[in-house]
């Protein structure tokens, strides 16, 4: 075991919430340089949390619904620092102090006035949220340290557009039919098109590509290892999906996006304003992101605003 200090961060939550988080990592990473980083995060995500540079060791962690896991498996000494990134809630602070950590940075919450933390925004921005947590802490964080480096392997299809139709909940997802609508429109313009889907959106993604009359080839459900689709977004074309990991990857590979807003909008969870990242988004009432059905607002979006978005992203226009 090393005999480094060690600093662990919980956040265990998904690929997207992972790559959000980078700019604190790495503010963590620079502020205790001399500690071993231990990342509490999900055992999947160990691909890219190497990617980040900022991590030396992932603590396999998670929980169903994207809920504060009910223990760590730490083994040795305390921590001699402990970061809650996970929320602001009271579960996931009693769990890392359960730890006993030498020093605990956290948000401030009432059920734990003995954190003396900053204050929670609910309305602020994720990547803007976490580096103000730290900034607080007096840790310099940086919100646009956000690229990974580009991947090693080659592209599965190099300059194609890439549709994902999935997200963490259906909430967040567009209708099928539109996502083959704006499948059709692009192969008329002479584009290639795939589509992309997590571990568990296998039918899904054959629906989609059964509607859209896409081939074998251009079809990837079922999870693509991290290391394929991270090559697979850095070389596309263009990335379109809802509010969701493939959308952040976009942002981390600086690869033009079209990103559809439904139940939270693209003020708390967007990708930084640029010309090409392009965000739809039909104002109105927030809506539960882990909600059952599409978010009346993502509704709103029809195709060719999509296709429009498409057509306004500097050096990767489809027509």
């Amino acid at each position: 075991m090393s005999t480094r200090p060690r600093l662990l961060v919980l956040r265990a939550l998904g690929l997207g919430d992972l790559l959000a988080g980078v700019p604190a990592l790495r503010a963590l990473r620079r502020g205790f340089p001399d500690h071993e980083l231990v990342l509490a995060a999900p055992s999947e995500l160990a691909p890219v949390t190497a990617t980040t540079g900022a991590v030396d060791r992932l603590l396999p962690a998670a929980a169903p619904g994207r809920a504060v896991p009910t223990t760590l498996h730490w083994t040795g000494p305390p921590p001699d620092v402990a970061v809650d990134l996970h929320g602001k809630g009271l579960p996931s602070h009693r769990l890392l102090q359960s730890l006993h950590p030498r020093r605990l940075l956290a948000f401030a919450h009432p059920g734990t006035p003995e954190i003396d933390g900053p204050p929670w925004y609910a309305e602020e921005h994720e990547r803007d949220r976490w580096c103000r947590f730290l900034e607080a802490y007096g840790i310099p964080a940086d919100p646009t340290d956000l690229r990974l480096p580009r991947p090693p392997g080659p592209s599965p299809a190099p300059a194609a557009i890439v549709l994902h139709p999935g997200a963490g909940a259906p909430s967040r997802c567009w209708p099928l039919d539109r996502y083959a609508t704006v499948a059709t429109a692009l192969r008329e313009r002479g584009h290639r098109v795939v589509i992309t889907g997590g571990a568990d959106e296998g039918d899904l993604v054959a629906r989609l590509a059964k509607e859209a009359r896409l081939p074998d080839t251009d079809v990837f459900g079922g999870g693509l290892p991290f290391a394929r689709l991270s090559a697979l977004v850095a070389a596309a074309r263009a990335v379109v999906s809802g509010d969701t990991g493939i959308a952040h990857l976009a942002v981390a590979h600086a690869t033009p996006s079209v990103t559809l807003f439904g139940p939270v909008p693209p003020s708390r969870w967007g990708p930084p304003a640029h010309p090409r990242h392009q965000v739809l988004w039909h104002p109105g009432p927030d809506g539960d992101p882990h909600g059952r059905r599409t978010d009346p607002a993502l509704l709103r979006i029809r195709p060719e605003e999509v296709l429009d978005a498409l057509d306004r992203l500097p050096d990767a226009h489809p027509s």
